[in-house]
């Protein structure tokens, strides 16, 4: 099976397979009721019941058809937010009812890769790419009020808001190799995070506030590229006692986009196996 679509359990600290696939399915989120996850596979969107009795079923996108790994489900369930590039040729940022539907543009400049919904519901927070520099940006889910949060200090992406909505984690190459850093939700000085010999991506705080899971590549690897040895380490929102979960064969896909549990107990990820000659 190419994909493992899976969950780990903070509590037992093991993993359970939720369901396996030949296609490549990525970026798992999980419904705010916690029972199914969202995902995308070849440039459609799906939803998959946790408990795993049914096959993923194909989320409606309308135009939206080359969506990428950067989507996510709205706090109070009601919209999705993908991220696709069918209509301009680069990557947009779409609002759309959970059902499936008509998506709404939200974002008008390009690219634009979604990480992150503000617990209120209020805002997006998004990696934009502006002359080939990548920052951090917010914009309210209408479209308006976007902020750049981030100037260019090496390469910026991977943001999502902490649970009380004050600070967007996110990952920087600006101290050499990518570490984990945040900055005021309001906007203000980042601050460092992670200061580790490994190449840091895609932080996603809990639901509860208490701790922060992250992805790691070998501290020679920048970009985030699929299929890798890479590992997963949580740690505690100002950067103690962090901690390899555990390691495996994945990387690009595993966990993009915002993936707990919605009571914070387990999060979803993507295990992946070597692609066959």
């Amino acid at each position: 099976m190419r994909s493992s679509i899976e969950i780990y359990d903070l509590k037992t600290r093991s993993s359970r397979i939720v369901w396996q696939s030949e296609a490549l399915f990525e970026a798992p989120n999980w419904s705010p009721k916690g029972n199914w996850l969202m995902l995308n596979s070849e440039g459609r969107m799906y939803r998959l019941p946790v408990d795993g009795r049914m096959a993923p079923e194909r989320i409606d996108t309308g135009f939206a058809i080359q969506c990428n790994n950067d989507h996510g489900i709205a706090p109070d369930g009601r919209f999705i937010a993908v991220s696709d590039k069918s209509e301009f040729g680069k990557s947009a940022i779409y609002i759309l009812p959970v059902a499936g539907g008509v998506p709404t543009l939200v974002t008008r400049d390009l690219p634009s890769y979604w990480h992150g919904w503000s617990p209120d519901g209020a805002h997006f927070a998004y990696c934009g790419i502006r002359n080939d520099v990548f920052d951090i940006y917010t914009i309210r889910t209408d479209g308006t009020d976007e902020r750049r949060l981030t100037q260019g200090e090496g390469r910026n992406d991977g943001p999502d808001y902490s649970a009380d909505g004050r600070w967007i984690y996110f990952n920087s190459s600006r101290s050499g190799r990518m570490q984990i850093w945040r900055v005021p939700a309001d906007g203000g000085e980042a601050e460092r995070i992670t200061d580790s010999p490994y190449g840091d991506w895609f932080p996603h705080p809990s639901p509860d506030g208490r701790k922060v899971v992250f992805l790691s590549y070998d501290g020679d690897v920048f970009d985030h590229p699929r299929d890798l040895d890479v590992r997963i380490r949580m740690m505690d929102p100002d950067g103690a006692n962090v901690e390899t979960l555990f390691e495996l064969f994945g990387g690009q896909g595993t966990m993009n986009s915002p993936n707990w549990a919605p009571d914070g107990s387990a999060f979803a990820y993507v295990r992946y196996a070597p692609v066959q000659p």
